[in-house]
């Protein structure tokens, strides 16, 4: 198996996989959505709401403000497996007293750790009107996407087949099918008597042109055990970070299924 990384930034990277089977790839996918752990604001104690926001609905968009996630504010804090995860005082606290008429932002979320603190300041809480205020203490504890979507690491964990896309020359150039293509990666070159694929990777296989070619010139497939895989994240986390802790947890996940076959299935 080779692993060529196309693109990265703080939020997204692009990667292609080669020699690799759908379920391995899909198994990868699935565990960095729900098995990579994440910080998120748990519990919610409202002291004081004075505004025309629901408690419930405040404490729903507190849960699902990003907060910093990365190894580092992760590293010391309970995981939901361990027994002392449901203790009130074994997490990060968040103190939000604030005071109208102004709009209360995610900057406005004060933390008991500089580490750990929401991930964007500009992230709109609520809205106060004169004499009106809000009075809040939350605890923020680390959990799993499996549990709930304040948890989940990416907004975008998905992968396609490598296109591939190939001409009948048994048969004349049909230039027209390279208009049909939503995406633009076709160019007709009437000059060098071809068809130029300017950006294969971009194909979505919707195979439009194909169904432009009247003659059956140009083919749309895929290459079978190549992949592009694509993450991104809402900043809580580097991308890199979620694909190499889905690789350990599923690492591990195997260990124990190898355990459990070589013990004959005692325990």
């Amino acid at each position: 198996m080779e692993i060529e990384v196309r693109s990265q930034s703080d939020d997204e990277i692009v990667f292609i996989v080669r020699d690799a089977e759908v379920p391995f790839i899909n198994a990868i996918r699935r565990v960095a959505m729900v098995n990579v752990p994440k910080i998120a604001i748990e519990d919610v104690n409202i002291i004081k709401n004075d505004s025309a926001m629901f408690n419930e609905v405040l404490a729903h968009r507190l849960g699902l403000t990003p907060l910093v996630s990365d190894l580092d504010a992760l590293e010391g804090m309970s995981l939901p497996e361990d027994d002392d995860w449901d203790d009130y005082t074994n997490g990060i606290m968040f103190h939000l007293n604030e005071e109208g008429p102004k709009t209360v932002y995610s900057k406005d979320l004060i933390s008991s750790d500089s580490k750990i603190k929401p991930v964007y300041d500009t992230i709109p809480l609520v809205k106060l009107k004169e004499g009106e205020e809000i009075n809040i203490e939350a605890v923020a504890k680390v959990g799993y996407g499996k549990e709930h979507a304040k948890w989940m690491p990416t907004t975008v964990c998905a992968y396609k087949q490598y296109p591939e896309i190939t001409f009948n020359d048994d048969v004349e150039i049909d230039y027209d099918c390279a208009q049909a293509c939503p995406r633009g990666i076709l160019k007709s070159d009437r000059r060098s008597k071809e068809i130029k694929i300017l950006d294969i990777e971009n194909c979505a296989m919707c195979k439009s042109c194909v169904r432009a070619s009247d003659n059956g010139y140009i083919n749309v497939g895929y290459r079978e055990n190549d992949f592009i895989f694509r993450i991104e994240t809402d900043g809580a986390m580097p991308p890199k970070e979620v694909l190499l802790k889905a690789c350990d947890v599923l690492g591990e996940k195997a260990d124990k299924f190898i355990r459990f076959s070589e013990e004959g299935g005692s325990k």
